[in-house]
């Protein structure tokens, strides 16, 4: 459970944000979001391939 203290004139927007930070941090909602539909390891292996395959191709069209 996540627990955000609210600081002596620390307006309630601002530890708002901290909270939703803090809450995206723990990945709760994208691990909801993956239970939703089932993906083969197959799949999840293929998509990890096709990440770091754009990523080392971002990174080298940086570098030129």
């Amino acid at each position: 459970m996540l627990k955000t203290v609210v600081k002596e004139g620390e307006s309630i927007e601002r530890a708002l944000k901290r909270y939703k930070r803090k809450f995206r941090n723990t990945k709760v909602l994208q691990e909801l979001r993956d239970r939703q539909q089932y993906t083969k390891p197959s799949e999840t292996k293929r998509q990890t391939k096709q990440k770091a395959a754009y990523k080392q191709q971002y990174l080298r069209s940086l570098e030129e």
